[in-house]
């Protein structure tokens, strides 16, 4: 049956928001599954655009690949897909597999740091948090430079980023081992001080004044670690979202970041208008990304709107919803409603792998499809 929930047919007047996407990937060994500490030779090994688009991470077993700024999912999908064959050409180099996979799933030996000045002073402020092996995020940038605005966009996407969360869950299995939970990147990054839900923000000023705090209290080393859900970006002008695993397919990237591209716009209509962010308590908006990173799409979420628990493709059928006139705007619609018929049959990052698992008790078949499709185009 093919996914047509109801859609809203209202087009509010929105410039067309531009998007970014930064996806991060494990080296890992062919033979062993193990992290491979080999993220220098491939950065090395990269050539032409996809070296000026690749970034070193804070595990040696990782690598960063950055589009360029899109403004059609086409064309963000083609950076995608060469950005990831290019990496995965130069890992082949290096002895290695890339991986789209959203947590270290057997074992990481080597766990130092790369020798940077930043680096080695998290590594000693933050002690063994800092070398827990290594994780693999999603993080989609959506063009707003009004940065008041971006701060009252965050405030507004609050109640629906924990149903992007269950989304992009793609990381169940660690230490070889079925964790139980959709997103053990998700419960690894928890022991990370400055990590989790956006809290509220009266203003930019309100925003920038916690920021200052918190570095003033020794929680952050500087701004580059606020690693709150959503962000106005300390580097571009937009708001960035980094609350989902690195996602296995391109589709599914591509998927994620037209929804938060329709939310942003959404959400951004109401910011202008003066429509204030619904006040969410804390701890809920914790509670609910808590049960996202653990049930993924397989069971129930928390709705922040209207209260209780609630079967999660019920929460996922109202963002659609409320975001259909803006994915109507940037020409999204019938992409985003193709892929989530494939979404709803074929499950969740985290709902494959345990599939596979569950078929072969091979935790090598799972990495070998994972690698397959980190390149499928």
């Amino acid at each position: 049956m093919s996914y047509r929930p109801t859609i809203a047919t209202a087009v509010p007047d929105l410039a067309t928001l531009t998007l970014g996407v930064e996806e991060e990937f494990l080296l890992l060994d062919p033979a062993t599954g193990e992290n491979l500490p080999v993220a220098q030779r491939v950065l090395t090994a990269l050539r032409g655009p996809a070296r000026d688009q690749s970034r070193q991470e804070f595990r040696h077993s990782m690598v960063e690949m950055v589009t360029p700024v899109s403004t059609e999912l086409t064309e963000l999908r083609a950076h995608l897909v060469a950005l990831r064959r290019a990496a995965a050409t130069a890992a082949e180099a290096a002895g290695a597999r890339l991986v789209a996979v959203g947590a270290t799933p057997m074992h990481e030996p080597h766990r130092t740091v790369p020798d940077k000045p930043r680096y080695h002073a998290m590594s000693r402020r933050y002690g063994p948090v800092a070398h827990d092996p290594a994780v693999c995020g999603c993080h989609v940038h959506v063009g707003v430079p009004d940065r008041e605005l971006a701060v009252q966009v965050c405030n507004h996407l609050r109640p629906w980023l924990p149903v992007v969360h269950a989304i992009a869950t793609n990381s169940p299995l660690h230490d070889c081992h079925d964790t139980g939970h959709a997103s053990w990147r998700s419960m690894q990054l928890e022991r990370w001080p400055s990590l989790g839900p956006t809290p509220y923000f009266a203003s930019a000023d309100d925003y920038d004044r916690t920021v200052q705090e918190l570095i003033a209290a020794g929680v952050m080393l500087d701004d580059a670690m606020v690693y709150w859900y959503a962000r106005p970006s300390a580097a571009y002008p937009t708001v960035e979202i980094r609350v989902g695993d690195v996602c296995p397919t391109v589709d599914d990237t591509v998927l994620v970041a037209a929804l938060l591209r329709a939310l942003v716009a959404t959400v951004l209509d109401d910011a202008r208008a003066g429509v204030p962010a619904a006040p969410i308590r804390d701890c809920l908006v914790s509670a609910a990304h808590w049960r996202a990173a653990h049930e993924g799409l397989e069971g129930d979420l928390i709705d922040l709107r209207g209260g209780g628990a609630r079967p999660a493709w019920e929460l996922v059928d109202e963002l659609f919803a409320t975001v259909s006139p803006a994915l109507v705007r940037h020409g999204d619609l019938g992409y985003v409603l193709d892929q989530l018929t494939r979404l709803r049959a074929e499950g969740t990052g985290a709902t494959r792998q345990r599939r596979i698992l569950d078929e072969t008790c091979d935790l090598r078949a799972v990495l070998a499809q994972l690698t397959a499709w980190t390149v499928a185009g």
